[in-house]
């Protein structure tokens, strides 16, 4: 194997140059997108659009446009084998993923998929290219290291991108619940249903915390749709992935079970939602004092030593230089 490999590029080297065997592997990286790319971008016919070129008037068209819940179309279907897992429990799992950090659409899991793949093999020919234009005489095993980092980045990165967003959002929407739980509780001791309550909740909070308002318009959609409030609830929480939302749907559930008051369960557990943030909040404070000391001790107290000592060590320095001279 490894005589092969220095006969190719030995024979890359004498056909191209230094760069000889850079050039053959962006070129076979090129082939194969060529390749790639008919398959990617074909796609079954929609059943919709056939019935639709069927119908000469048009109406039917827009009436069946109108009554698809989901519209959008699913790309790279002719790739879906190859960029989603066999595995039924690691599908969910992705999928699960990618909806809590807000991506929702068919085609999520197969965008993640390819460009994770992507990514990884472009870092890899980008820095092949380069090391090669760049160097007269590369290094093999420098090459095959720096590459391989350069993979690994790029299969690492997307799974970093979606968990950071994903945090972010569960943040963004952890810190917004308390004031949609008020904002709730005062719609429904109004005389409004819990259904008219989410939707209003929805509106108000939709400028100040955006993840949190989408989340409770398709809960409100989902319900005018007909399903099932606690499994829209349910789906909510599972969605969401955030533990306040959780037992919040697991208290509204059960008052509906046992037929209690909904504006006493809102009242209850939007006080415990105020009482939460006030100790995360103070939680936060109680851990400042901590890291101003660490900034304080690492930025002010070597420039403080070196103030002090800084003299004495220069006026020693020079008595040993003079005891040296005599």
């Amino acid at each position: 194997m490894e005589r092969l490999f220095d006969l190719a590029w030995s024979t890359a080297t004498d056909a191209f140059g230094p760069g000889g065997p850079f050039y053959v592997l962006a070129a076979i990286g090129a082939l194969l997108v060529l390749v790639a790319a008919p398959l990617a971008l074909r796609r079954k016919e929609d059943p919709v659009e056939r019935l639709g070129r069927m119908d000469r008037g048009g109406e039917q068209n827009r009436t069946s446009e109108a009554l698809r819940l989901d519209r959008d179309k699913p790309r790279f279907e002719a790739l879906a084998p190859y960029l989603e897992p066999a595995d039924a429990g690691q599908l969910s799992e992705v999928r699960a993923r990618l909806l809590r950090a807000g991506y929702r659409t068919r085609s999520a899991v197969r965008i993640f998929y390819l460009v994770r793949a992507g990514l990884a093999v472009g870092l890899v020919v980008f820095f092949l290219l380069v090391i090669g234009l760049t160097s007269e005489q590369p290094n093999p095993g420098r090459l095959v290291v720096v590459s391989a980092l350069a993979g690994i980045f790029g299969y690492l990165a997307p799974s970093w991108w979606i968990s950071r967003r994903r945090k972010l959002r569960q943040q963004e929407m952890a810190d917004g619940f308390p004031d949609a739980l008020d904002l709730m509780l005062v719609c429904v001791e109004a005389g409004q249903s819990l259904d008219q309550a989410i939707i209003r909740v929805a509106g108000e909070v939709r400028e100040a915390h955006g993840a949190l308002a989408e989340e409770l318009q398709i809960v409100s959609a989902e319900m005018r749709a007909g399903k099932d409030r606690a499994l829209v609830l349910r789906d909510f929480a599972d969605r969401t992935g955030v533990s306040d939302i959780s037992a919040f749907v697991t208290v509204l559930v059960q008052s509906v079970s046992f037929g209690t008051s909904i504006s006493a369960a809102l009242r209850v557990y939007a006080a415990e939602m105020r009482d939460k943030r006030l100790m995360r909040a103070e939680e936060k404070a109680n851990t400042l004092p901590t890291k101003l000391t660490l900034g304080t001790m690492f930025f002010t107290v070597p420039p403080l030593m070196l103030i002090l000592i800084g003299p004495s060590l220069i006026e020693i320095i020079r008595a040993l230089a003079n005891f040296n001279n005599r």
